[in-house]
């Protein structure tokens, strides 16, 4: 019925919608339209994994994550993860592997974050942004797990990507 665009920024369009919903209902929502991101877990030859450790502003904490990042206009998710897997890593991947994709928070953006692993890992260009604190850090896979289960680990797209591979590692056992 009507839509007021409120921010159109890097991240993605914000806008108040005004619609009618199938059951004749008029709602009000507010809505980030997001451009989509990939995300991925770099494998290095001995099986190990590379975590970042990196600050959030928003949340102003740091906190344990796979490597991600929004797609650029036009470009497509396998592009992406491989574009970010260079940029905060400094690693090129010889291989990825898709494993699914997320939502993060249907209840007000339509963000879908694709999953991969990388493997095959070759030295590239490191190119973080001048906003990015990171840490690298490399781990066994086993303690990234135990990691979440503490709650050491709270970032969705990472707990995702894990789940997926240990649902995956589970259906071939």
């Amino acid at each position: 019925m009507s839509r007021e665009v409120l921010s159109d920024g890097n991240i993605g369009r914000f806008c108040i919608e005004e619609v009618e919903l199938d059951n004749g209902h008029r709602a009000r929502f507010e809505v980030l339209y997001h451009p989509g991101a990939a995300a991925v877990l770099p494998f290095l030859d001995d099986g190990r994994v590379l975590m970042l450790r990196q600050y959030r502003y928003p949340i102003r904490e740091w906190m344990w994550e796979v490597p991600a990042g929004k797609l650029d206009p036009g470009e497509s998710h396998e592009v992406c993860v491989v574009r970010e897997l260079e940029e905060e890593t400094g690693y090129r991947a010889g291989r990825i592997e898709r494993l699914g994709e997320v939502l993060t928070a249907a209840g007000f953006t339509d963000e879908r974050i694709h999953l991969y692993t990388a493997h095959d890992l070759e030295t590239g260009t490191l190119d973080r942004g001048p906003a990015e604190q990171i840490e690298m850090h490399e781990m066994e896979f086993d303690d990234v797990v135990a990691m979440i289960e503490r709650g050491e680990i709270v970032d969705a797209k990472t707990i995702a990507t894990f789940t997926h591979l240990l649902l995956r590692r589970r259906a071939s056992a």
